[in-house]
């Protein structure tokens, strides 16, 4: 029987206690025309707006064992870099063992730091657990690759009926970007909280013809992995959320994971901020509604859980050998939003990293408050993650940073000197 998830995370607007208080939190005030501009030119596509005020370096990491210093220092460097994120927390884990590092504060003006069970924004990493649905019922023959849009959502333009899951999952079905659209970015503006039907999306671009001859090209879009998602409730008659829990979080033992439709985050979470010019840092953790989102953004996740799931999803726990394949046939140059460490490439769902110092499996994501990096090695046995609570894509400099940090991981991740060496102790 699938595992009960708690009201915040099935779209209900949570009143859980936060840290170090209790009782429901009061509906914050935001600046709605700076946040709502802003929040509109960045949801889930990572445009541009002014840096974050960078935050103090925070303590040592915690795990099993010291640590490598120089992993630390790269963390401590990115989060005082000019526009840095205010915090930041990576986890490796290598045959079971993990190591912590952590920088910054998770909230402005507290001391607290960075916890793995700190609830955030996974982003467009939330594109993986959709790759995680759809190749989980290819493995249960209730989905094939090549099904088509017109066979199982014939209610979406005729144009768009040749396109194939395979081609969804691999951004190369030239469907348009709903979240790139004037009206959707017209209401997000003018209310970034708005309550999205998250099962029409794609209205929002459905007189538009595909952008190019489906299979032809790569090109990132958000409105496939709505379609993955539709396509799954489809053929299993099911809510994608009752899917997720069915599919990915119980069998990966996701215990604070979830898809909302809300705007409010469990708590406790990291604190997500940017800014805009002459005024301070803007927490905006809780600015945007998940509804707007949804298979394509909007699971809420723990550094903790996503590294459960990447190692799960990369690795043989979750598919078949057969669907696994399919899921690492890879195509040069197709890149994730934001563009991972090293040479990108784009498999079903997952992007290889080709790295100096070796290859992992993995994706990214970035929304209005934070950026993520999940990536593992194909036997799932290494994993890493690199989350901010900023969106390092709205800084080229502080992207390329957070590129080298991310890379400075992986290759941690894959040297195979000992335990002692590596900064683990058993």
């Amino acid at each position: 029987m699938p595992r009960r998830v708690p009201a915040a995370y099935d779209g209900r607007n949570s009143t859980s206690p936060a840290r170090g208080r209790s009782g429901p939190r009061p509906r914050r005030r935001f600046r709605t025309a700076a946040v709502g501009a802003v929040v509109a030119a960045a949801v889930l596509s990572g445009g541009a707006a002014t840096p974050v005020a960078a935050a103090p370096p925070g303590p040592a990491p915690s795990g099993s064992g010291h640590g490598d210093p120089a992993l630390q220092r790269a963390l401590a460097d990115l989060v005082a870099a000019p526009g840095g994120p205010p915090a930041a927390i990576a986890i490796l884990t290598r045959d079971g063992l993990r190591q912590v590092y952590r920088a910054g504060t998770a909230e402005v003006g507290t001391r607290h730091p960075p916890q793995p069970d700190d609830h955030m924004r996974i982003a467009s990493v939330a594109k993986a657990f959709s790759g995680a649905v759809a190749l989980s019922l290819v493995d249960r023959q209730a989905l094939h690759l090549d099904d088509t849009i017109g066979r199982r959502l014939p209610r979406l333009p005729a144009a768009w009926h040749a396109v194939t899951l395979r081609q969804l999952l691999q951004h190369t079905s030239g469907l348009p970007d709903y979240s790139k659209s004037q009206a959707f970015q017209d209401i997000v503006r003018a209310d970034p909280r708005h309550h999205f039907d998250s099962r029409s999306l794609l209205d929002f671009v459905a007189g538009r013809p595909l952008g190019f001859p489906p299979g032809s090209r790569y090109a990132y879009s958000n409105s496939d992995n709505i379609a993955v998602a539709l396509m799954a409730e489809q053929v299993t008659g099911r809510s994608y959320e009752s899917l997720l829990r069915q599919l990915v979080y119980g069998p990966l033992d996701l215990k604070r994971t979830g898809l909302p439709q809300g705007y409010l985050l469990p708590r406790p979470f990291l604190h997500g901020y940017l800014t805009a010019p002459g005024e301070p840092p803007e927490d905006v953790s809780e600015a945007i509604s998940a509804s707007g989102a949804w298979a394509s953004g909007g699971i809420v996740s723990t550094p903790a859980d996503l590294s459960r799931f990447i190692g799960g999803y990369a690795g043989p726990e979750l598919l078949s050998p057969t669907t696994r394949r399919a899921q690492q046939d890879f195509l040069p140059g197709g890149s994730s939003e934001p563009a991972g460490p090293g040479v990108n490439a784009a498999g079903l769902g997952l992007f290889r990293y080709t790295t100096r110092c070796g290859t992992v499996l993995g994706h990214t994501g970035n929304t209005p408050g934070y950026t993520q990096f999940a990536a593992a090695t194909r036997d799932g046995r290494r994993t890493v993650t690199v989350s901010l609570t900023s969106q390092a894509t709205l800084d080229p400099a502080l992207l390329a940073r957070l590129r080298a940090t991310e890379e400075k991981f992986v290759c941690a991740l894959l040297d195979d000197r000992g335990p002692e060496d590596w900064g683990f102790r058993p």
